[in-house]
């Protein structure tokens, strides 16, 4: 199991998140490429810190978004969406290159990241920008319980895929997460850290209704935003060495 954090989304003078301290928490950092937040110098530098805390390096990619945090729904054509992802995953390598590192995944942000899931056409967009690309990436996608149509998709254009679960989000009954302008959208500390221990332990957890969901996740991940995000981090940064310590014993 994996952690990943949304991270980097510095703008000019607006600060958000606490990149120092989480980066030595994460395995992966989805760093923002501009369109959503995160401006040249901001990029750089959380590149730096991925490095020397040796995380692995993805593109954060956005609708043209800034205002709206990249939070809001845009209606692009194919050829606008494959050209913008490029655009991102080209500038945040190019800086990578920079400092002798790599990127190695995408995973979309925002309302990108919630359309991608609903619209199959979108989705398979996405997938075919990622599939032109002059070098390998992985895609993130969130984990739910179908996901046959996406895996052949993503099959199809011979593209990897990473399935991801939330720590500080709430789930509906049918596996996707609850609106963020519900006011139980997100979970408190505690909430985060029951679901993330069913997570790790490939056990089902239980939607905002109770229902139990069971699905198949390899990285989880805190947004960088979330209130207490880096209390959260270290605590499941903990729960997962513990797991990892666990499984060894057993299988030794």
């Amino acid at each position: 199991m994996k952690l990943n954090a949304d991270i980097g989304e510095n703008y000019g003078k607006w600060t958000l998140g606490n990149d120092q301290k989480i980066m030595p928490l994460i395995d992966q950092a989805n760093i923002a490429c501009g369109y959503h937040a995160g401006d040249a110098v901001t990029m750089q530098a959380t590149i730096g810190l991925a490095i020397k805390h040796q995380v692995e390096i993805g593109a954060h990619v956005s609708y043209p978004d800034i205002q709206g945090f990249g939070r809001r729904s845009m209606q692009l054509n194919h050829a606008e969406l494959v050209a913008m992802i490029h655009a991102q995953m080209a500038t945040l390598e190019g800086l990578a290159k920079c400092q002798h590192a790599a990127t190695t995944f995408v995973k979309p942000h925002g309302a990108m990241y919630n359309d991608m899931m609903k619209h199959t056409h979108l989705y398979e967009s996405i997938v075919v920008a990622i599939a032109s690309y002059h070098s390998a990436h992985d895609l993130v996608i969130q984990a739910l319980p179908h996901m046959s149509p996406f895996i052949e998709i993503a099959k199809k254009h011979k593209v990897q895929l990473r399935f991801e679960g939330f720590a500080d989000r709430a789930y509906t009954a049918d596996g996707s997460l609850v609106s963020r302008s519900q006011n139980n959208a997100l979970l408190s500390t505690q909430d985060s850290l029951q679901q993330v221990s069913a997570i790790i332990q490939d056990s089902a957890f239980l939607s905002e209704c109770q229902k139990p969901l069971s699905l198949n996740i390899n990285t989880i991940c805190v947004h960088g935003d979330t209130p207490d995000s880096l209390m959260l981090c270290s605590k499941i940064r903990t729960l997962i060495n513990q797991h990892v310590a666990t499984s060894s014993v057993k299988t030794a």
